[in-house]
């Protein structure tokens, strides 16, 4: 796995303050994407041991609500794998911080994927510019969904997924 950026006290995407992990590769590649220089799995800088303990060091901090996976795309094939690992990791290290995930992927077809286990809310979706809303909380398009991944996960019926907030 590669990544472009960890963002440390992040308002912006989700719940709380926030550390953000921002990883390389994006088969989706969104009109108008707000960051197009992470679609290339192959760009940024590789994932390595000082990067998980500045995540590590950051989720540490009493104030710190949890942890964001944004890119890029996390659920991307050249970062599943190891997002699912570190996510494993985060869970077992911090099982008070949560984990905020952003992928273009709809939520039916991960639903069955075992990375899901580990993630709070989920905020699916390809970015539509048309369907494009400043005033959304966490998302950019109406076509967005913040699902509430542990309500959804509790249901009989775990294809239709809750809702985190209602805009």
């Amino acid at each position: 796995m590669r990544y472009h950026n960890i963002t440390k006290d992040d308002m912006l995407n989700g719940d709380g303050l926030r550390v953000v992990l921002w990883v390389a590769g994006c088969s989706h590649c969104c009109k108008d994407c707000h960051n197009p220089v992470t679609w290339d799995p192959d760009g940024g800088l590789p994932f390595d041991e000082a990067a998980k303990q500045e995540i590590f060091n950051q989720l540490e901090k009493p104030y710190i609500s949890g942890v964001t996976f944004s890119g890029g795309d996390p659920f991307h094939s050249a970062n599943r794998p190891d997002v699912r690992n570190l996510m494993a990791e985060i869970k077992k290290r911090f099982p008070e911080k949560t984990i905020w995930l952003y992928t273009g992927e709809d939520w039916e077809n991960i639903l069955q994927d075992a990375a899901v286990k580990y993630i709070d809310v989920l905020i699916d979706g390809e970015f539509m510019s048309e369907e494009k809303d400043a005033t959304l909380h966490w998302k950019g398009s109406r076509n967005q969904r913040v699902i509430d991944v542990q309500a959804t996960l509790k249901q009989e019926d775990i294809s239709v997924p809750v809702l985190y907030c209602t805009d």
